[in-house]
């Protein structure tokens, strides 16, 4: 008998092993495989300050949560062949968008503020003014976005010029009293300061150049663009010797002065152990809203949880997440029950007693971000225009 248990005892402990090891060289892969070591070791690094921001928040009296929903919106330039898709996506946000958007408020009485980032490369004068048109009815705003590739620095600003001259015409990134354009932006396939995909490393300084006020691309795990520095509001200095000049920088913080060439406003990134992999391991949450992965009210309230914001005012929440709204894989995510269910989530959840809730456009989101930095206080919807006015393309023609 004590020699049939040991072989029992020493069986099942090989069978442990064999899973161990298994097990471990699948973690390994995907470890690898998702990229993890570009950010997962940061997001441990910062667990204490998570912490001590959820500290803050708990004792202050009013925790304003700012909400922006940032589009790479491709009604023309779609990875789809598909004519149906392509022809579709302007009526449907025509439609859809006002309908459930009239039905949502911020505690600024206010509808969700949706960014319609539009690539240059996919010019549609038609669709461009229907946009202007939701946008001047209070919607939203434009922004830019570009897929390119191959360039240098003289073409890339070449590109940039020609794509701002065209949004110009129709108001759009022109502010009244300020000379030559303003603008958030966002690169397409998450490609910034590639020299293998996009070719330009002094990018960051050619936008700062042209006029643009933030970059807000990232994250982009599990790409291999994604950041070393995550969850945060930085200024970025390009090195035009290196790629991913945007790896690290200088905290945005209460008092402090703008830096180096570009901020970097990046959107949540961290394990969703609310929506895990066969009921034991946490899906990846790179703020990619998709009709797959919807803004669910578990995964909304890990946004939250983060505190993304200015260094010093941890009181003030910046939650900007991104989406492709004009294709079908994630257009019910933007305009279906799952966006209603997103919206209503934040009303109920944050829109009052502890916590006041402001939808804003990247735009806007930026400008609170200055007033933080500048060490004002309060309700952050005083400061929606607070350094970039409104841009033409919101005012009533005349």
């Amino acid at each position: 008998m004590p020699s049939r248990r040991k072989k029992w005892i020493l069986g099942i402990a090989l069978v442990l092993l064999v899973v161990v090891a298994a097990a471990g060289i699948w973690a390994h892969r995907m470890y690898r495989k998702k990229r993890l070591y570009l950010w997962l070791p940061s997001y441990v690094e910062n667990r204490s300050a998570r912490a001590g921001r959820r500290a803050a928040r708990e004792k202050a009296d009013v925790v304003h949560v700012m909400f922006a929903l940032v589009d790479h919106f491709e009604p023309v330039v779609m990875p789809s062949d598909d004519p149906a898709e392509k022809e579709g996506a302007m009526p449907d946000w025509l439609d859809r968008y006002p309908k459930l958007a009239d039905r949502h408020r911020d505690s600024d009485g206010r509808p969700p503020r949706h960014t319609w980032f539009y690539p240059f490369e996919g010019y549609d004068a038609e669709a461009l003014e229907q946009l202007v048109g939701l946008c001047r009815r209070g919607y939203g705003e434009i922004e830019v976005h570009l897929h390119h590739a191959n360039d240098t620095s003289d073409s890339f600003r070449a590109k940039m010029t020609a794509g701002l001259k065209q949004f110009a015409k129709l108001g759009v990134n022109t502010v009244p009293g300020i000379d030559g354009h303003r603008f958030a932006f966002v690169h397409g396939n998450f490609a910034l300061d590639q020299p293998r995909k996009c070719g330009v490393l002094d990018e960051l300084i050619v936008l700062r150049e042209l006029g643009c006020f933030a970059d807000m691309t990232f994250p982009s795990a599990p790409v291999h663009t994604q950041p070393r520095k995550i969850n945060a509001i930085y200024y970025a200095t390009d090195d035009p010797t290196r790629r991913q000049s945007y790896d690290d920088g200088v905290d945005v913080r209460v008092g402090g002065k703008p830096t180096g060439d570009l901020m970097i406003v990046e959107g949540p990134l961290r394990p969703d152990w609310s929506w895990r992999k066969f009921g034991v391991l946490p899906h990846i949450d790179n703020a990619d809203v998709t009709n797959v992965n919807p803004g669910r009210p578990g995964r909304v309230d890990g946004w939250v949880d983060l505190g993304i914001g200015v260094a010093g005012r941890p009181e003030w929440v910046f939650i900007k997440v991104h989406t492709h709204g004009a294709h079908l894989h994630t257009r019910e995510s933007q305009l279906g029950e799952p966006a209603d269910a997103m919206y209503s989530h934040l009303e109920k959840t944050y829109g009052s007693g502890h916590y006041r809730l402001h939808y804003v456009t990247a735009r806007e989101m930026v400008n609170i971000i200055k007033a933080a930095e500048a060490g004002k206080t309060g309700d952050p919807n005083d400061y929606r225009d607070f350094v970039i006015p409104p841009y033409d393309c919101v005012r009533p023609p005349k």
